[in-house]
């Protein structure tokens, strides 16, 4: 990366995607702890696992609104206010209630940041380098799931409250977030399209690129003089009826594949194949490990070989093991199931995992960017929260091999999307991505 200091903007903001990662998963080592200490059903069990889910939807839905209103790096200030109240809040609970009103404020946080940090890091980045640095979100989602699970492995024999040190950990990042978000600057765009100050984001996009800078100014600005004298642009018009389709569609797909159900239940999955308790934690930081390992890889490639080539790669891979864990459970024999398990993340890191937020932020024009990164991230969020309350219930009545089943035919689906629908956005700046995915 030429310029260091975009870098270093874009790994501070990415921090969100840690604590977002770090979220997600560590539950999956507490779940069972909880589940007996407050002597919960199986719909009141799904419902605490799913609680930061429900959260995360509702600030998936609603993160467009700040980041429109008061500015990407103001929002991101206030995510991270959210992490850190809702990791201590969870830690210290008396009850039940308790524990799912502050899981429910991290769940708030966790959506919104999947809104805001994606779309201000492919704001200042420059084209050519776009997917690396927005790639930086889901390599910091993978590290924290990576973090808490090994986490986990390492607290589970603290006692009866060892639990609440694999939630309240996650106070000391949300706390070193806090403070750094205070030194990025605001979004040029954002800066020209709702506040009009074109002579700060010049000097941001100077920093950015010099090169560019002038041009991409000059873009910025022709796009705001397009809109401005127009009625309010309406995400849902037919004039942006094509991003709106592939946004959904993405994110569908992105927890249809199973990843959520594997994140959140991995030790319980484990245990479900023959694994002692202690192999299957262990087993679940090896998932930790190769999701971030594979991700790091795309990475380096997102930008090279495109995010359609990655996405029919990672398609094939996930059809496969998929296939391969349901015939296991069909069939009683969980030989190689871990490794099969192993794969299908590794396949996934490397495609869904990795093109996700780039995709997403790269689609929508400048004045609807906001919603559309929140209908993205609303739509990935309600399917994560669907499946993983529906995960437990459903696999008990039906069986892994339905289940599984059911995973690997949507990926087959999944690959028809991208061998007929899906378009390449490699290597243009997001103004004249919008041109070419937009009614005029």
């Amino acid at each position: 990366m030429k310029n260091s200091k975009v870098l270093v903007w874009s790994i501070v903001v990415a921090l969100g995607g840690f604590l977002f990662g770090f979220d997600t998963a560590v539950i999956s080592g507490a779940e069972k702890a909880i589940q007996h200490l407050w002597d919960l059903s199986a719909v009141e069990h799904g419902f605490t696992v799913s609680i930061a889910l429900i959260g995360t939807v509702l600030g998936a839905m609603l993160g467009g609104i700040p980041a429109d209103r008061l500015g990407r790096k103001t929002t991101l200030f206030w995510i991270a206010v959210l992490y850190l109240v809702s990791s201590l809040g969870s830690a210290l609970a008396t009850d039940w209630y308790v524990f799912i009103f502050f899981r429910f404020l991290g769940g708030l946080g966790v959506g919104a940041s999947s809104v805001a940090a994606p779309m201000y890091i492919s704001e200042i980045s420059p084209a050519k380098s776009r997917g690396k640095m927005v790639g930086l979100f889901q390599f910091n989602v993978v590290f924290g799931i990576l973090i808490a699970y090994f986490s986990n492995y390492f607290m589970q024999d603290m006692g009866d409250n060892a639990w609440r040190w694999m939630l309240g950990v996650q106070a000391l990042p949300s706390l070193i977030f806090l403070l750094a978000i205070l030194y990025v600057p605001e979004s040029p765009r954002w800066l020209i399209m709702k506040k009009g100050d074109v002579q700060q984001a010049r000097e941001i996009l100077n920093i950015i690129d010099t090169e560019t800078s002038e041009e991409t100014l000059f873009a910025i600005m022709n796009a705001n003089e397009e809109t401005k004298d127009k009625p309010s642009a309406r995400l849902f018009s037919a004039k942006y009826k094509t991003p709106v389709m592939l946004a959904i569609l993405f994110a569908v797909f992105n927890q249809v594949s199973g990843i959520n159900a594997i994140i959140y239940y991995s030790p319980r999955i484990f245990e479900m194949t023959g694994l002692g308790a202690k192999a299957a934690f262990l087993s679940s930081a090896g998932i930790g490990f190769v999701n971030f390992a594979f991700t790091l890889l795309a990475i380096n490639f997102i930008d090279r070989f495109g995010r359609r080539t990655l996405m029919a790669i990672g398609s094939v891979g996930v059809i496969i093991t998929l296939g391969l864990v349901a015939r296991a459970f069909f069939i009683q024999d969980f030989t190689g199931v871990p490794v099969f398990l192993f794969v299908y993340i590794a396949f996934f890191a490397f495609s869904q995992g990795a093109v996700i937020w780039v995709f997403i932020s790269e689609i929508f024009p400048n004045e609807v960017r906001a919603n559309g990164q929140a209908l993205g991230s609303f739509t990935h969020w309600f399917m994560a929260a669907v499946i993983a309350f529906s995960f437990p219930i459903i696999s008990e009545y039906l069986g892994g091999g339905i289940t599984f089943s059911f995973f690997a035919i949507m990926m087959i689906l999944q690959l028809i999307f991208v061998w007929r629908i899906m378009p390449e956005t490699k290597g243009t700046s997001l103004e004249r991505t919008d041109k070419t995915l937009v009614l005029h």
